[in-house]
């Protein structure tokens, strides 16, 4: 794994929000099937229509090791693009997570891979192999842009995009902001009179 994707594997997606203004956020819909997982690594974009997961299959066969494959399928909800045989395959073959704005299947013996899922939920119906679609272009996936490589940082609040070309700095700031954050928690809670002052600080800003 990257030196930077261990950095920011240890940084809540609440405080990387933060430092960009919470605009890089995905739909809060979209969320892990675990609250435990948590995953950052470079996105592999995936761009399908619905119903379709044919090009999931070559996006699983290129993907680096740590990548995490980012799927956009329009939030469709009725036709899940993956069950716990392709997420196993991709697991093995060294994918290090699973973003789709869409839904999954099998989702009990998925749990049992212990591999980081983020999606809609769960639905029945299987999707086609027909072939359209596109991996390694620009997508939208849960209402915010993804390309090529940018970071994907998710945890138990959600989902977070850092461009590939702000990373450094949003990993500073990032990083800034969690000591702050830790200060101030060590400083207030549990003390009546710190808390006190705290909020009268905040009102009379």
């Amino acid at each position: 794994m990257e030196p930077i994707m261990k950095a920011f594997m240890n940084i809540p997606t609440t405080c990387i929000s933060d430092c960009m203004n919470g605009l890089n956020n995905m739909d809060p819909a979209i969320k892990p099937l675990e609250e435990g997982y948590k995953m950052a690594g470079r996105a592999l974009t995936v761009k399908i229509p619905v119903g379709d997961n044919l090009v999931l299959l070559k996006a699983i066969r290129e993907a680096k090791s740590g990548d995490v494959l980012v799927i956009d399928t329009k939030g469709n909800q009725y036709r899940a693009i993956a069950g716990d045989f392709i997420i196993g395959m991709a697991q093995t073959l060294g994918a290090h997570a699973f973003v789709v704005d869409g839904v999954i299947r099998d989702i009990v013996d998925i749990k049992k891979l212990n591999f980081p899922v983020f999606a809609r939920g769960a639905a029945v119906a299987s999707s086609a192999k027909v072939g359209a679609g596109e991996i390694n272009v620009s997508i939208s996936c849960g209402g915010t842009a993804v390309n090529p490589g940018d970071i994907i940082v998710g945890d138990a609040n959600g989902v977070v995009v850092i461009p590939q070309a702000l990373e450094q700095e949003i990993l500073e700031k990032a990083l800034a902001k969690m000591k702050k954050d830790e200060k101030r928690e060590k400083e207030v809670s549990g003390n009546v009179e710190a808390i006190k002052k705290y909020i009268d600080d905040m009102l009379t800003k």
